[in-house]
Parts: C-alpha cells; structure tokens; sequence
C-alpha cells in the first residue's frame, strides 16, 4: 500500500501567529516534522499542506515538498483531505506540523493498524500520563477506549474520573497523530461538524458522533509540541538533550 504523509501548516494561529516557521536551534519547526516523517520507514511521500506563500517558500528552501490549499478550511484534517485528493496513496497520515519531536516510530505505530486489519479506517495514539504531569490540564487531551482497543471518548476533561485514589483505570494522553484509508478521509471531511467536536474544539470527535470508529494504538512516545512561543524553549532543550 501506498502511504503518504500530509502535514497541515497554517501561518495564522490564534496563540501564536507564524508557528510554523518559528525558528528551532536555528531551523523552522516545519522543517523538523517534515524530516521526521520522511524518516519512517513506511512512509513513501511527505507533503506540507499550506495555506501561505510564506511557508510555501520556507519548505522549499530545505527541499520539501508542499501544496498549497484554502485559508478557508475548518480543522488541520479539512486542509489535509484538500491535498490529498492531488495524492496517489491508499493511506493518508496526518501528522500535526507543531509536534517537532514526533519520532518515525511513533509516526509507524499509527499506521500499522491500517496495514494489519482492513476493518479499520481510522487510527490515533495514545500514551499513559507520567506522574509529574496533570490529567486534569484541559491542554492535554485524553482518550479512553474499549476492550478492542477503539476509542469511546476524547475529553479536555479528566477522563476517566477517579472515585478513588487506588482506581485501576490508567488515565492516557491522547497524541494528535491520525491515519486514515483514503476513502474514509474524504467521508470524513465532508461530515457536518457536531455539538461535543464543538464543545471541546476536538475534531476527532466529529467521526464518534456519527458513529465512526477510531482505533487508537499505544505508544511509548510522549507529546512536546508546541501551543504558545514559550514552548519552543522547552523543545529545544529535549533537542539539545538528545544531541
């Protein structure tokens, strides 16, 4: 099967305008997903989906490979299904272009479950929270699932809730990485937006609600994106600690 990778680039960004060119240890941050994805072995195109002449430019200038989609689209997966309609590829990875630590591993664990069972249309990540961190920060969404590992809900919220503190439920963190057959990414796209997607800005959740399944694998991997300019300190000290 033919697998490409789409990373949704935007230059207008509520928290932080520009994002995608903010500069990393002296390279854009777009240019580190890109070179991360191209990286995974499964993966056999990488293109930036675009949405100004600005980061057109800065994709080409390290050799990338971009296209250039509306300012008018809803969500990051709305720009990704605009370019994928160019793209020969039986599966389309949207790889969120603010998570420039993403490794191919992680990137290849979101896919396999395509490759391995027809019956799945679409997949994510999840990884469990570590002990310094809060599940209860709205930033950081969460995922529960059922016993054959489909998602139930994503929430801002502290799911699942804690009557008490010897609770076995692990709490997981969900990682904004998704797969998805062709097909089923433009049945996506074209669905209306829904009342919980609205409520918790969450656009996975568009597919639950008009009872889509989403299969969510775990992952070792554990998200340092990039939300706000303060963030980028923080990766490039996890870079510069990897070095």
């Amino acid at each position: 099967m033919n697998v490409a990778a789409v990373i949704p680039a935007r230059i207008g960004s509520t928290r932080f305008p520009g994002k995608p060119l903010a500069r990393i240890c002296g390279k854009p941050m777009i240019q580190y997903v890109y070179e991360h994805a191209a990286a995974c072995a499964m993966i056999h195109r990488v293109v930036v989906a675009a949405d100004d002449p600005k980061i057109q430019q800065a994709v080409q200038t390290f050799g990338g490979e971009v296209i250039m989609t509306s300012r008018a689209h809803r969500t990051g997966t709305d720009r990704v299904a605009e370019a994928a309609r160019t793209l020969d590829a039986d599966i389309i990875v949207n790889i969120q272009g603010d998570e420039p630590l993403l490794p191919p591993e992680a990137v290849a664990e979101a896919i396999r479950p395509l490759l391995q069972d027809t019956a799945i249309s679409m997949s994510t990540l999840k990884t469990a929270f570590r002990p310094e961190d809060d599940p209860c920060d709205p930033n950081s969404v969460k995922v529960v699932t059922d016993t054959h590992g489909r998602a139930l809900y994503f929430s801002r919220s502290c799911i699942p809730f804690r009557r008490t503190p010897d609770m076995c439920a692990q709490p997981y963190r969900h990682v904004g990485l998704y797969a998805f057959r062709r097909e089923f990414l433009f049945t996506y796209s074209a669905l209306p937006q829904t009342p919980l997607e609205q409520s918790e800005s969450l656009e996975q959740l568009r597919a639950l609600e008009h009872g889509h399944a989403i299969f969510v694998a775990e992952t070792d991997y554990y998200p340092l994106g990039v939300d706000v300019p303060d963030d980028i300190t923080r990766v490039e000290a996890a870079l510069l600690a990897l070095r």
